[in-house]
């Protein structure tokens, strides 16, 4: 696999070969993968998986004009090839008044910094089953669970470079260690599944295998023998595991690109009260080991935190350079590159910080309501806010979780949810968007 070193130099080369051919500008990355995964079912091996992947994409500019082309083959004779097919298409593609490179001024510069993202542990394929298998058993071991779907264990390494034409090259490694588990608890048609996972940037950050594997047994017997909601409004709660997709919908409102199509819920509320007072939203892509942490974005700017929403105010859209230009505004080093095609945003380690209430305290001023643990479906509108989605998890009496529940549906509108939130304090950094738990009064819950 190649090593950051190899793929930035990689990346300046064929962006040396760009502008030989005539592109004005031009700007490109490279990804060199390695993984090895290794998946148990009922305490037997039923696969391992092992893949190598190198793949560049490569962006040109001829004037206003721009085209982008990948490739997995990095031989000399396919750059230039390839090369070549970028500025021809380039030459056709209609103009574009927002393209280009980021500004100059903006770029990164000195020292890339080390975010230990990195792991020196390459597990071999034996030590990975043996992982696997513990999570399985100790799911297994859980009285109540019947059958298994199966636990698994991945490690994988990356190396990523960037490269423009007017400044910028640089690369960094990462590393990513997983352990899941899936089983099933009852029988016939009254079983109920649930799962264990968790990532790491280092193996010795992950818990042990037989935590994640008690969490997924655990949780499976937890939900058996569900009933039902009675239908009305009332406070939903929602657990740290999907309480994180509330995020996902206010990150996805507020990209520059969803302000300026005016296609988003949000379009005219910066600098306004979006949520309660009191609730900080940041994210943060120079975390240590951070799932999502990155010493500069997408175009090769500089990175640093960032408060989405800082008091309840959103104080911030996600802007890469076009979308900024549109906007008249400056982009905010939150651009994202794939292999291919122009940059869009994204957000990094991204996190709901922890209010001043307990989760019981959350709990006990319920008189009547749902703490959800599962989400179904994709019911949401990203231009009303409109919100509607299957929902399992637990009824609540009396200030008390009281027996599972399922086949029910929670809705609203994700302007009054947000500024209903309220939430406690157990935030616990386990993915790359952490929340805690949350509550969200006066949604319509609709019972099977």
């Amino acid at each position: 696999m190649l090593t950051p070193d190899a793929a930035r130099d990689r990346a300046l080369d064929i962006v040396t070969r760009a502008r030989k051919a005539g592109a004005d500008a031009a700007d490109a990355v490279l990804g060199a993968s390695a993984s090895v995964e290794v998946s148990v079912r009922l305490g037997e091996l039923e696969d391992v998986g092992r893949s190598e992947e190198e793949q560049l994409g490569l962006r040109v500019f001829v004037g206003q004009r721009s085209a982008s082309v990948s490739t997995s083959d990095l031989s000399s004779a396919a750059m230039d090839a390839l090369v070549e097919r970028a500025v021809a298409m380039a030459r056709e593609a209609p103009e574009d008044q927002w393209a280009g490179l980021a500004p100059q001024d903006r770029l990164m510069t000195g020292p890339i910094p080390d975010l230990d993202l990195q792991d020196a542990d390459d597990p071999a394929p034996a030590t990975l089953k043996q992982t696997a298998l513990a999570a399985e058993d100790a799911a297994r071991a859980v009285p109540g669970v019947t059958n298994s779907e199966g636990g698994g264990a991945s490690a994988s390494r990356v190396a990523w470079a960037l490269a423009t034409s007017h400044g910028f090259a640089g690369a960094y490694a990462t590393t990513s260690h997983s352990v899941s588990a899936s089983v099933l608890a009852g029988s016939g048609g009254a079983m109920q599944r649930d799962y264990g996972h968790r990532s790491a940037r280092h193996r010795l950050h992950l818990p042990s295998p037989e935590d994640i594997g008690r969490e997924a047994g655990e949780r499976a017997v937890a939900r058996l023998n569900p009933g039902k909601v009675a239908s009305g409004p009332m406070p939903v709660l929602f657990d740290p595991r999907v309480g994180a997709s509330l995020i996902g919908h206010l990150t996805g409102a507020i990209s520059g690109a969803a302000i300026a199509r005016g296609t988003s819920f949000l379009l005219g509320k910066l600098g306004e009260q979006i949520f309660a007072s009191g609730i900080e939203i940041i994210d943060d892509p120079l975390r240590p080991h951070g799932l999502r942490s990155r010493p500069f974005d997408g175009e090769g700017l500089a990175v640093s935190a960032t408060s989405l929403v800082r008091d309840g105010v959103l104080t911030t859209w996600l802007l890469d350079s076009a979308s900024a230009r549109q906007l008249g505004l400056e982009p905010t080093g939150h651009a994202a590159r794939g292999g291919a095609g122009a940059p869009g945003v994204s957000t990094t380690n991204t996190y709901l910080a922890p209010g001043k209430t307990s989760r019981d305290d959350l709990i006990a001023g319920v008189k009547r309501g749902v703490y959800v643990t599962e989400l179904i479906g994709q019911g949401v509108n990203g231009v009303t806010g409109d919100y509607s989605r299957g929902a399992a998890g637990f009824l609540i009496e009396d200030g008390v979780l009281t027996r599972p529940v399922d086949e029910f549906t929670i809705a609203g509108n994700l302007k009054d949810m947000f500024l209903q939130l309220t939430a406690a304090d157990d935030l616990e950094f386990r993915y790359a968007t952490n929340v805690p738990t949350l509550r969200i009064d006066g949604m319509t819950v609709a019972g099977g």
